[in-house]
């Protein structure tokens, strides 16, 4: 008996539904372990776990973690790893760049009593030149060396004026009239006296500097900072286990004298963990740093 159109329709799905369901819910996953268990690909497909010379499992290799006391202070005896904009700090749950780019120099001072939503004092927000001015500073003063870097004024901010005066039809200044140093707060001291002849005002905090010309001042700092790039901007994903290899060499003293060894031992340990390029040619060498620790915990312990 021929059986009526609409049932052999329901039939030939669900014939396909369980076809399908073999094969891609139940072959396909087992084939694709089943390779990644395979020599050369289990480590990675397990996560690639790092354990400490005890077994503990430390971390991954292929995601960056703060080396930092309970104060969240970095830890002398060893090396820090990049910033990271993910969460409060390499949390894969929110992983994703801050979204702020070279434009964003100027930052947005907190209103004097005014609060944010939760009812905290509002703190303003610091565009990405002054983090990137603040963190070198700070690298700067942990490490012993000059924080200095073009665009960025000695106490750690953007180094931007707000220009303000009758435009011209191009959009310049035709005669300035007021100068504010947009990221530097009264009573502070502005990094400059005077720009053209105008003295610089500091910034009232709450104040709307919008309308005027944002001029960044470079300074005298080096073209090439003593504190490497990588130092004091995020990484895209903030999960950059990695730093590079001149971030590794500049924090090397200070690991050195913590732990008690020479810095050539030291040195000895970053190029072990050190990597070139992809495929010889693609990307930068770079430092895992989480490898990088858990050698120097085993060759050299700190005993602070």
């Amino acid at each position: 008996m021929r059986l009526p159109t609409w049932i052999r329709l329901h039939l030939a799905a669900v014939r396909a539904l369980l076809v399908l369901t073999t094969v891609l819910g139940v072959a396909y996953p087992l084939s694709v372990f089943a390779v990644a268990q395979s020599p050369g690909l289990r480590d990675g497909a397990g996560g690639s776990l790092v354990r400490t010379s005890g077994g503990r499992v430390a971390g991954s290799a292929l995601i960056g973690q703060s080396f930092t006391g309970k104060d969240g202070e970095p830890l002398r005896q060893y090396f820090q790893s990049r910033p990271s904009a993910a969460g409060e700090g390499y949390d894969p749950t929110s992983t994703a760049a801050s979204n702020l780019g070279p434009e964003d120099t100027v930052d947005t001072l907190p209103a004097p009593g005014a609060e944010d939503a939760e009812g905290a004092p509002d703190t303003g927000r610091q565009s990405l030149l002054t983090q990137v001015c603040s963190r070198s500073e700070a690298i700067g003063e942990r490490e012993g060396v000059s924080g200095a870097r073009p665009f960025c004024t000695p106490g750690g901010v953007g180094a931007v004026l707000k220009v303000f005066g009758p435009r011209t039809a191009e959009g310049t200044i035709a005669r300035i009239t007021r100068v504010v140093s947009a990221n530097q707060a009264c009573p502070a001291t502005p990094f400059v006296p005077s720009y053209r002849g105008v003295r610089v005002e500091c910034a009232r905090p709450g104040e709307d500097l919008a309308a005027g010309l944002t001029v960044p001042v470079r300074g005298s700092a080096p073209a090439r900072p003593a504190v490497p790039a990588d130092a004091v901007t995020a990484g895209g994903s903030g999960l950059d286990p990695h730093i590079s290899p001149e971030y590794a060499r500049l924090q090397a003293p200070r690991v050195a004298k913590a732990r008690g060894v020479s810095e050539d031992r030291v040195l000895e340990a970053v190029r072990h963990n050190q990597t070139g390029r992809a495929l010889g040619f693609m990307g930068q060498p770079a430092v895992n740093v989480l490898r990088l620790n858990l050698e120097l915990d085993r060759t050299h312990p700190f005993h602070g």
